[in-house]
């Protein structure tokens, strides 16, 4: 596919004007794009020609989520502003880097503990984990850009303002991020059934936790790239917790060796 076409494919999902900061009009989005600032999500209206196309290159190029919307949902999402067929999701959190997380382990001269939460969609179960993150003194959460929910006023809310002191780094690539986790030095615990249970496991040291969705858990490749597999005992009928329930429970376990 050609970088300046629009992918017809693309899709959206349910959107909510008081989700996240609102930037409407071309001009207003390249310029929230140059400033480095987060985005979530741009939509654009079908059809939309000139600039638009040069902006949805852009956002494919800096892998920024994009979808279409028609010219109601855009009207309504925008506040009745002048859109020009182009409105984006500004991320009401700014997100930090890898290495903001390293230096805030540093500073309080502890081990680095990360969780990663991969593919997590749903918001109110995100807001829940950042509040055991935060609650079990978590140095940083680790969301991948796209494929998972980011940060928006729903995430907030659920996390009882634990996502206002919690440093969420979003990167394009959770295998990657493993791979560079992995060079410095930090253990990978994906949390999934099938491993050792999780109290024979040892978790001193630098540590990073896996989390996965709520449908799919853990993928097949981060699986493959941890170091340790840690399950919990199922002792009912279903076969998961919430990934907000397992985050408490692996959290306060490691803990205990820290």
């Amino acid at each position: 596919m050609k970088a300046n076409r629009f992918d017809p494919k693309a899709t959206e999902k349910p959107f909510s004007a008081e989700s996240e900061t609102i930037i409407a009009g071309r001009n207003a989005v390249l310029e929230r794009i140059a400033s480095g600032k987060g985005i979530e999500k741009i939509y654009f209206q079908q059809g939309a020609e000139g600039s638009a196309k040069k902006i949805y290159a852009l956002a494919k190029e800096k892998k920024i989520p994009v979808a279409y919307a028609d010219k109601e949902k855009l009207r309504a999402l925008s506040g009745g502003m002048a859109h020009q067929g182009v409105v984006a999701l500004g991320a009401i959190k700014e997100y930090v880097s890898l290495e903001d997380l390293f230096a805030i382990a540093e500073s309080r001269g502890e081990d680095p503990f990360f969780v990663i939460a991969d593919g997590v969609e749903d918001p109110h179960n995100l807001g829940a984990l950042i509040r055991c993150c935060e609650g079990a003194g978590v140095h940083g959460v680790i969301l991948p850009k796209t494929g998972a929910c980011g940060v928006n006023a729903a995430v907030m809310k659920s996390s009882a303002g634990a996502a206002n002191h919690m440093a969420i780094c979003r990167v394009s690539n959770l295998a990657d991020t493993v791979e560079k986790l992995k060079k410095r030095g930090v253990w990978i615990y994906a949390c999934e059934a099938g491993g050792t249970p999780y109290r024979e496991l040892d978790y001193h040291g630098p540590i990073a936790m896996i989390l996965g969705s709520e449908g799919f858990g853990v993928s097949r490749l981060l699986k493959e790239k941890s170091d340790f597999i840690l399950s919990l005992p199922m002792r009912g009928k279903i076969n998961s917790l919430n990934v907000s329930c397992a985050a408490a429970v692996v959290l306060y376990e490691a803990i205990k060796s820290r």
